[in-house]
């Protein structure tokens, strides 16, 4: 049996095991639901809670997440905006650039144009120029295009220069023209031997500016000039030749072919070229002097050597002939020496011979002579003897 006791009055019953466990399992069971009610209840506040905290977080993700992208869509908005607005630049840049480009090659186009019609010009006013010449002055006249080029700056550009026909055919041939330029010390820093050459268009043999390479460079090597330049009108379609200074040094050294318009422009480029060694020239130049006066010094050194030797040579000759005669001039005052030597002993015996020769022995046997010097004896005491008086 088990006891139960009632809450409210206290009261004891008495109750049966399978009444007691159905009691149990009844308060069981109601505590149970309300626990499991209360548990619901504290569960569903929980979820409630938890699904709060998530729609918070969700929706702080969301707001986070709409940021992100309106920053990021700000962001690319900005970076477009700046791509845009590099684009437009680069755009005017290329558009700027363009019209430049357009603008040089214009230019360069006009330019250009304005070369070809002036060699157009050039090369029909050659044309037109030759036909109006005789063969024979054809060369003369081209020459003279050229002297009258020169001689207009001549005063200006070239106060200290040289140009003149060269005259002097003594080789055999000569060049037209001879250009030399000196610095006001008058030491020369560049020469050029000119040939002009044309021929008019009806000539039936033609001749090319080749033909006249060997012979230009003849001319220069024999009158001492450094550069050789032909001025021809000849080959005048030949567009090597046109194009303006060509250098056919590989052929001949220091050789220019130019057409008569650049022929003020080729003795420019030359003497500016030329000036920038005139230094280095000047120093040369004076090293040469300095060479000529060594060589003027050694000259005269040497001259006075080989006369110094020549007269050296003479004098030890004479010397030595001076030497032989006195050998001979000793050999003969030592045979005199013997000789006077020989004659001091003779004079030596005749005064030992004078000294014991006496009075005595004079007068000895001869009495005329022992009263000559007796008397004579007397009167030269008498003279004494007046004389002490």
């Amino acid at each position: 049996m088990q006891e139960i006791k009632c809450p409210n009055c206290g009261e004891v019953f008495q109750v049966d095991e399978t009444v007691y466990d159905k009691i149990v399992k009844q308060v069981r069971d109601r505590e149970f639901d309300r626990e499991l009610e209360r548990r619901e209840e504290l569960l569903a506040s929980k979820n409630e809670l938890e699904i709060e905290k998530l729609n918070a977080r969700l929706s702080a993700a969301s707001t986070e997440k709409k940021l992100a992208v309106n920053q990021a869509n700000s962001e690319k908005e900005r970076e477009l905006a700046e791509k845009d607005i590099l684009i437009s630049k680069l755009k005017g840049e290329i558009a700027s650039k363009d019209n430049e480009n357009k603008l040089k090659t214009q230019a360069l186009k006009e330019q250009y144009e304005e070369k070809i019609k002036l060699k157009d010009e050039q090369i029909e006013y050659y044309r037109d120029f030759k036909a109006k010449q005789s063969t024979k002055m054809v060369g003369e006249s081209l020459e003279q295009h050229c002297d009258y080029e020169f001689n207009k700056i001549r005063a200006s550009a070239f106060p200290n220069a040289y140009f003149e026909k060269d005259n002097d055919a003594r080789s055999g041939s000569k060049g037209d023209f001879i250009f030399r330029d000196m610095d006001e010390n008058g030491t020369e820093f560049i020469s050029i031997m000119f040939e002009m050459k044309n021929e008019t268009d009806t000539t039936s043999t033609k001749k090319k500016n080749e033909d006249f390479f060997k012979e230009l460079d003849k001319d220069r090597r024999e009158k001492n000039c450094e550069y050789a330049v032909l001025v021809s009108l000849l080959e005048i379609d030949n567009e090597l030749y046109n194009t303006g200074i060509v250098d056919v040094s590989y052929k001949y050294p220091k050789m220019y072919v130019v057409r008569p318009q650049f022929f003020i422009p080729i003795i420019t480029l030359l003497r500016n070229a030329a000036m920038n060694s005139l230094e280095y020239r000047q120093e040369l130049e004076t090293i040469r002097h300095q060479n000529i006066d060594i060589s003027n010094f050694e000259e005269k050194m040497n001259l006075f050597k080989e006369g110094f030797s020549r007269n050296y040579r003479l004098a030890s000759d004479k010397f030595q002939t001076a030497i032989d005669e006195i050998d001979k001039s000793i050999s003969h005052l030592q045979k005199i020496k013997d000789a006077l030597i020989s004659s001091e002993n003779n004079l030596r015996l005749a005064n030992d011979k004078a000294e014991d020769l006496t009075i005595k022995k004079l007068t000895r046997g001869n009495p005329t002579m022992k009263a000559l010097f007796d008397a004579q004896s007397k009167e030269k005491n008498k003279s004494d003897s007046e004389s002490e008086q």
